[in-house]
């Protein structure tokens, strides 16, 4: 049987999977729903990696947003993996960053909905991590979802490093791995332009939907059926 393993994003948790999982459960998959350090690429890449080396047979690896960068790398090596699901996310080639490809094309607004706090790190020092202020939350991230639902997604979201942002992609799993993507026009994180032009340069099997940036949460059904789609080929 294959395995769905699904990685958040940023300013998300694996809770924002929880419609998409009812949906796949119900049709007999097998689904993780992994927790995204979001700490920095290469060590989120590296721990979702250690989950798929705990997943027996083979496995469908799907991301979300930021989520789309760790499994680009995660997946490089893996032969487990059958195929890479983009929901409203980057897809990376090599030597590029999250922070790159939203600048890429006008249209993100993400940056002035956005709040720096510092966390300490383990060797002493301190980083910057972000959040979006939670009175900004569901008209930028979650604009098609019920308010009062944006509304916990905000108080519950998880913070992203600005460095996990910032790091270069070291591996383009979609060169060898086929890839899916779910791309999203009335996204205020990721522009639309940014979305069709990775799907395109990796050859994704796309397609389009009327959904903001929370599309697993506020169009599971769609999102369902395109990992659906990627876990039966």
């Amino acid at each position: 049987m294959t395995t769905i393993v699904l990685v958040h994003g940023a300013f998300a948790d694996s809770s924002s999977w929880n419609g998409v999982v009812e949906r796949l459960t119900a049709e007999g998959h097998s689904v993780l729903a992994a927790a995204n350090p979001l700490r920095g690429l290469d060590s989120d890449a590296a721990y979702i990696a250690s989950v798929l080396d705990t997943v027996d047979g083979p496995c469908v690896l799907a991301g979300h947003s930021y989520g789309g960068s760790v499994i680009t790398v995660a997946a490089q090596g893996k032969s487990q993996v059958t195929a890479l699901v983009y929901i409203a996310a980057f897809i990376p080639d090599i030597g590029e960053s999250a922070l790159e490809l939203t600048d890429k094309f006008p249209g993100s607004t993400l940056a002035p909905t956005t709040r720096p706090a510092d966390y300490p790190l383990p060797d002493g020092g301190t980083g910057t991590e972000l959040y979006i202020r939670p009175d900004e939350f569901p008209a930028q991230f979650a604009a098609d979802v019920l308010v009062g639902t944006a509304r916990l997604m905000a108080a519950t979201q998880r913070p992203v490093a600005l460095t996990a942002l910032q790091q270069p992609a070291t591996a383009a799993a979609w060169r060898t791995i086929p890839a899916y993507a779910l791309l999203t026009t009335d996204d205020k994180n990721i522009p639309i332009e940014a979305q069709r032009f990775m799907a395109e340069r990796a050859g994704a099997d796309s397609v389009e939907t009327t959904a903001s940036h929370a599309v697993s949460v506020s169009r599971p059904n769609e999102v369902a059926e395109l990992i659906g789609r990627a876990a039966r080929r």
